[in-house]
């Protein structure tokens, strides 16, 4: 997908919406499944977590990510109940902080980390590190050793190079539980910059091609090395366990072969993660559930067909937690109707965050929702763009919604489905000061990340100190 000049979905500005957007019947009330389990709305007043958002943000400022504690809890724990003969790894790239790594730990489940940053994080806050999957497809020496030393539980290895590295440290006497990570050709059903399962991209062994049985022959002969297994994923926001079948009988023959020439059962295997939410009313996400009945059923199909026991299996979810659990707060600043083809109209309506807190819109051609959040309307519905406050014409957070006509500077919007990627892509773009993220349930809000102020951003410039 090639990108507009001017910045994506900016080509898409004369249209009246997307044929999927229906103008509501009621305006006012939330469509339940794309925001968290506790929100709800009081004379047009949105809480989350038995919080108004209008005294969080009075409270704490807008922007701000406002994450459901007991939402995050229920998503988890739906995971590792569906998913009970399995290791369930908690994505830590789509939104990870010291109190959520806590969380994760007290829920059961294991944690993916894909940095040396995320596993500072990690284990600061005591996760048990040989529950810690380590992914990466540039890990230095320094990294690699750092990650040893800690006893992380498994490496995901995704190059000849990696393997080098991981050799010259294991002669120094260091030892190492890994994972190769293939790429199995499929083609997952999302945007190209999410789709990571297909060979001409940067994550994995070939299997088609035949490095990854040369990754794992080689890493089985290494000393210090224990190979646990083949690692797969085959993209993100996927809904259709089709791609799971079609890569998990590629996989799975990869693993049939290994027992057989290298006469190596290779004993765990992880099929990834990527599963979907649902960020806006065409969405239709299955739940854990569905999810663990049929790629357990995948999985066990294939393994008979290749006379191979079914191997320890693992996934990875990340989005499918937090991005639900989270909704961004903003305040309107201007509103600006705009006259578009054939007659029809939009409201552009300008809030004070932008891509600099969510730049999925802008990156994947994300599509979002969003809802008035501190009153009531009685206007007629129109269609909507909720855009930032930077000097970017693709600066767009919510590209078609339908919002009340009489939506004024002052009051509150809120976009569900943020918790995933928009915290953690968050950046200081125009030296915007990144959102704080604030914890709520049973009515009491807690900061568990800041908002950054002017002195950290000034922290940094170090020109400063020299003229100092």
């Amino acid at each position: 997908m090639r990108a507009h000049e001017a910045g994506a979905l900016h080509a898409d500005i004369n249209t009246r919406g997307p044929a999927w957007l229906r103008e509501p019947v009621d305006p006012n009330a939330l469509v339940d499944h794309l925001w968290s389990t506790t929100a709800e709305k009081t004379d047009g007043v949105l809480s989350v977590g038995g919080v108004p958002l209008t005294e969080l943000a009075e409270r704490h400022g807008t922007p701000a990510y406002v994450l459901d504690e007991h939402d995050f809890r229920a998503r988890a724990r739906a995971f590792h109940r569906a998913f009970a003969d399995y290791d369930v790894y908690y994505a830590g790239k789509a939104f990870l902080c010291s109190t959520v790594a806590g969380w994760v730990a007290e829920e059961g489940l294991c944690l993916d980390v894909c940095s040396s940053g995320e596993l500072t994080v990690a284990l600061r806050s005591g996760f048990d590190p040989s529950r810690i999957g380590y992914h990466g497809n540039n890990k230095t020496y320094d990294e690699l050793r750092r990650a040893l030393k800690a006893g992380v539980g498994r490496i995901i290895v995704d190059s000849f190079d990696e393997i080098d590295r991981l050799e010259h440290l294991t002669s120094e006497g260091l030892t190492a539980r890994v994972m190769v990570r293939v790429t199995a050709g499929v083609e997952a059903h999302t945007h190209e910059y999410i789709a990571t399962a297909h060979e001409d991209q940067k994550f994995g062994f070939s299997i088609t091609g035949g490095d990854a049985f040369a990754a794992v022959r080689r890493l089985q002969a290494a000393p210090g090395i224990t190979m646990l297994g083949l690692h797969s994923h085959i993209g993100s926001q996927i809904f259709d366990t089709s791609g799971f079948e079609v890569a998990a009988r590629r996989v799975l023959a990869l693993h049939a072969r290994v027992s057989q020439e290298l006469g190596v059962d290779l004993p765990e295997m992880d099929l990834g993660g990527g599963f979907g939410i649902a960020y806006t009313t065409q969405d239709d996400p299955a739940e854990p559930d569905q999810l663990a009945t049929e790629m357990t059923k995948i999985v066990e199909h294939e393994c008979r067909a290749l006379g191979v026991a079914v191997p320890r299996l693992s996934i990875e979810p990340g989005r499918a937690i937090v991005g639900p659990s989270v909704c961004t707060v903003y305040e309107v600043g201007t509103v600006k109707q705009v006259a578009l083809d054939g007659g029809a109209r939009r409201s552009y309506v300008s809030v004070d965050g932008g891509m600099s807190d969510n730049i999925r819109t802008a990156l994947y051609d994300a599509d979002y929702s969003c809802t008035l959040a501190s009153r009531s309307s009685g206007a007629e519905p129109v269609l909507g763009r909720v855009v930032g406050k930077h000097c970017e014409a693709g600066d767009i957070l919510v590209k078609d919604e339908f919002v009340p006509g009489d939506i004024t500077p002052g009051d509150l919007l809120a976009v569900p489905g943020t918790g995933a990627y928009c915290r953690s892509m968050a950046s200081n773009y125009n030296h915007a000061l990144r959102p704080p993220v604030i914890s709520v349930r049973d009515g009491v809000a807690r900061v568990v990340v800041r908002r950054e102020t002017e002195a950290d951003l000034l922290s940094t410039d170090v020109g400063l100190e020299s003229e100092s």
